[in-house]
């Protein structure tokens, strides 16, 4: 169609075929420059200008665009594709949008920073703790990158036996946004959930690192309803979905260490604990003895003193009995006197049948004659009360 003349078109004809021939000739293009006169509309519409020294472009798009909040002045690239519209002209149709240069990302994660804090999504009392150690874990970063790598080697060497799901995933460049906070969606989606949710990515340069402070990353990572741990770049790099997560680690090595222990330290305490137990027990079992063996000698004194006690009380008991048997009273020369079988201690009166019993036979006999002498010594006693009185 070099060199030949197209006939006259209509307006809207016209803005068709031009639109037509940049689809076809460009497509989708990424555009680099300095932001100017951006504006939001009723919350849903965006309006700026992308500017160099020499030239500008206006540019359209939504707010679901934006990596965050924008202030002109800033360096963006701004992926979209050239548009005529019928009514309003030439503009950049935007398909995303992301800072670049270390001014302008510093600039536009400040201005996040401030917003979502004043939401609270940074706060103390958002944080959870994690599972410590946890037994199924969903990992979102890039199967190729050292920062997989060194975590997974770490969690081998210090624990081993977990169950890693990973989400593959760009860490960074204009997809990685969109592909982690998929990730993100997608762990916390599923029915038998991970115990907690590790991202991680090694280190790199400002515009590297992007990624993990765009709002879209942040608000993801602060609404997971799994326990989140972050560790973006080196131990100097604070990316803002750190600061939303539970727990920060200064880089993916020292994630690793957080989430679980070192075995071998475990170890080490164990045997510790064992030797200490094994001493308290040998302590423990050293006192029973002693004290059993003080029992056993206070109650075998004990026992000692009750024994002397009885059978001091026995032959006391023994020497009563044998001062009240009638036996020895026979020996001495002593009779027992019976009447009707009953023995008397006195109270006879002439003609009773009385049986004697001496120490070497029995006798009877019958009374002749009986004085109360112990009455008659009773009467002499109260005789002489009287007369003394």
């Amino acid at each position: 169609m070099v060199g030949r003349e197209l006939p006259p078109l209509p307006v809207s004809d016209f803005v068709a075929i031009v639109n037509q021939t940049l689809e076809m000739a460009i497509g989708s293009v990424a555009v680099v420059g300095e932001l100017a006169n951006f504006r939001v509309s009723k919350n849903r519409w965006v309006y700026f200008d992308l500017k160099d020294e020499r030239s500008s472009i206006r540019c359209f798009g939504t707010v679901y665009m934006l990596p965050g909040p924008l202030e002109d002045g800033m360096m963006l690239e701004v992926r979209g594709t050239p548009r005529l519209h019928d009514q309003f002209g030439f503009s950049f149709n935007v398909q995303s949008i992301r800072p670049v240069g270390e001014g302008s990302l510093r600039k536009a994660a400040e201005l996040l920073m401030a917003k979502l804090q004043e939401e609270g999504l940074f706060s103390d009392e958002r944080k959870r703790s994690l599972p410590y150690p946890p037994q199924r874990i969903g990992l979102v970063t890039s199967a190729e990158s050292a920062a997989y790598a060194d975590f997974t080697k770490i969690l081998a060497a210090r624990w081993g036996g977990l169950n890693i799901s990973l989400a593959d995933v760009q860490v960074q460049g204009e997809r990685a946004p969109a592909q982690l906070v998929n990730a993100i969606q997608w762990f916390n989606e599923q029915a038998d959930a991970p115990e907690v949710l590790v991202i991680i990515r090694g280190g790199g340069s400002a515009d590297d690192l992007a990624a993990f402070s765009t709002e879209q990353v942040v608000r993801a990572v602060a609404a997971s309803r799994i326990p989140t741990l972050v560790a973006i770049g080196h131990e100097v790099d604070t990316s803002l979905a750190e600061l939303a997560a539970d727990v920060r680690a200064s880089t993916p090595s020292n994630a690793a260490e957080l989430l679980v222990p070192d075995r071998r330290e475990i170890s080490a305490q164990l045997r510790v604990t064992d030797e200490r137990m094994t001493q308290l027990l040998a302590d423990r079992l050293r006192d029973e003895r002693r004290f059993l063996a003080d029992v056993l000698t206070v109650a075998g004194d004990s026992l000692d003193r009750l024994l002397r006690r009885n059978r001091d009380r026995l032959e006391a008991d023994v020497r009563l009995a044998q001062a009240y048997d009638p036996a020895l009273a026979l020996a001495r020369g002593y009779a027992i006197v019976r009447k009707g079988g009953r023995a008397l201690r006195g109270g006879l009166t002439p003609g009773d049948q009385v049986d004697i019993t001496l120490m070497s036979g029995q006798a009877s006999a019958t009374v002749d004659s009986y004085a109360d002498t112990y009455q008659e010594k009773r009467q002499e006693r109260r005789s002489g009360v009287k007369e003394g009185s």
